[in-house]
């Protein structure tokens, strides 16, 4: 499988600005998106989803914004790593505690 293009963020911003500005007006709206995606060489489904992530994150589409969607993963991914923090003092501390046993009874 062919690895996907990597489009810049300005084109990216470009792109779905066009994409929005188009859809504003009734007779240019059907099939802005891809009139635009073929103008610029990016793939309709690539800017069908920019431009519906900017419907909701400019609050005119419901969903989780783009903000939420970063700020979710970095919990995950603190939660992670507190996991694994507490699995390695759990262990530890169980090592330590058999080894303080041994100690005791010698």
């Amino acid at each position: 499988m062919p690895a996907r293009p990597k489009y810049s963020p300005e084109l990216k911003e470009r792109a779905t600005r066009m994409a929005l500005d188009l859809r504003k007006d009734p007779a240019m709206a059907k099939g802005a998106v891809r009139r635009v995606g073929e103008q610029l060489g990016v793939h309709p489904e690539a800017l069908r989803t920019w431009v519906r992530q900017a419907e909701i994150d400019g609050g005119v589409a419901p969903g989780r914004t783009s903000e939420d969607t970063q700020r979710i993963a970095e919990l995950e991914r603190e939660v992670r790593e507190l996991r694994r923090a507490n699995e390695i003092l759990r262990t530890s501390a169980a090592f330590f505690a058999a080894a303080e046993l041994d100690r005791k009874t010698k």
